[in-house]
C-alpha cells in the first residue's frame, strides 16, 4: 500500500512535462535562428537531423501514446486525406502574401529539408502543439470554470497532467491557444496559412482522437508541398 501511495504521489505534472515536450521543438527553432546566414543550409539541416531525433529519443518515455482508441489504419487514411487538404489550404492562404516563383534551392539543401520536414518536423511539432499545448490549454479552460480555483494557470501547470486528458478532448480555448503557438513558429507572412492549417489539424485530433493521424497529415502536407514546388518551380511556397 505504501509503494502504491508513493507512486501515485509522484504524478508527473504539466510543469515537469514542458521540458521533454518542448526541447526538440526549441532545439529545431534555435538551430534555424542561430545559424541562419552564418553556415551553409546543408549543415543547418544536418544539425537538425542529428540533434532533434536524439532529443526525441531522450524524451520519449514522457510522451503520451501516439495511437488512440481507433484503428491505426483509419488514422493513417485520415492523415493522408487531411494532409493533402492541408497542402491546398496552405497554398491558398499563403499565395496572396508571397512571390510565388521565389528563389530555387540547391538540390542538396532541398533534399535535406525534404527529409527533415516530412519525417522529423511532424513528430516533434505535433507532440508539442497537439500533444502538450492543446491538452494543457484544454485543462486550463476547464479550470477557469471552477470557482474553487484561485489561479487556473497555476492549477494547470502544478496540479494537472496532460496524461489525464481523454483522447480527442477539446475546447475553443485549446484550439485557439495551440493555433497561436503553431503560428508563432512561422514567419509573419505565413501566419494566415498557419492559422488555417492548425485549425484543420486540430479538427483531425478531435475526429481521430490520436496524434498518429496528426503526424501523418503533417508529414504528407510537407512532403507534397516539397514535391509541388520542386516540379512546378513555385519555390515561394517553400
Amino acid at each position: 500500500m505504501k509503494k502504491k501511495a508513493a507512486t501515485e504521489s509522484k504524478k508527473i505534472i504539466n510543469r515537469d512535462l514542458l521540458l521533454p515536450y518542448g526541447a526538440p521543438y526549441f532545439a529545431y527553432v534555435g538551430i534555424a535562428s542561430l545559424s541562419q546566414g552564418k553556415i551553409p543550409v546543408e549543415i543547418n539541416y544536418m544539425l537538425k537531423i542529428i540533434i532533434v531525433p536524439v532529443l526525441l529519443c531522450w524524451a520519449w518515455k514522457w510522451y503520451t501514446p501516439v495511437t488512440g482508441p481507433k484503428k491505426i489504419s483509419g488514422s493513417i487514411f485520415y492523415g493522408i486525406v487531411f494532409g493533402i487538404a492541408g497542402l491546398a489550404i496552405w497554398c491558398l492562404f499563403l499565395a496572396p502574401f508571397i512571390e510565388v516563383k521565389g528563389e530555387s534551392w540547391a538540390r542538396s539543401g532541398f533534399f535535406l529539408r525534404l527529409f527533415s520536414a516530412s519525417i522529423i518536423v511532424p513528430v516533434f511539432e505535433e507532440f508539442f502543439i497537439r500533444g502538450y499545448i492543446f491538452r494543457a490549454a484544454f485543462q486550463w479552460s476547464v479550470n477557469m470554470k471552477s470557482k474553487k480555483i484561485i489561479s487556473s494557470l497555476n492549477e494547470t501547470l502544478d496540479n494537472n497532467s496532460i496524461n489525464d486528458v481523454s483522447p480527442g478532448a477539446w475546447s475553443i480555448m485549446a484550439i485557439a491557444v495551440s493555433t497561436v503557438a503553431f503560428a508563432a513558429g512561422h514567419l509573419p507572412v505565413e501566419w494566415p496559412a498557419a492559422v488555417a492549417y492548425s485549425i484543420l489539424i486540430s479538427i483531425l485530433w478531435i475526429i481521430r482522437k490520436d496524434l498518429l493521424s496528426c503526424m501523418v497529415a503533417h508529414g504528407i502536407t510537407n512532403l507534397t508541398l516539397a514535391l509541388y514546388v520542386y516540379f512546378t518551380g513555385q519555390w515561394g511556397f517553400w
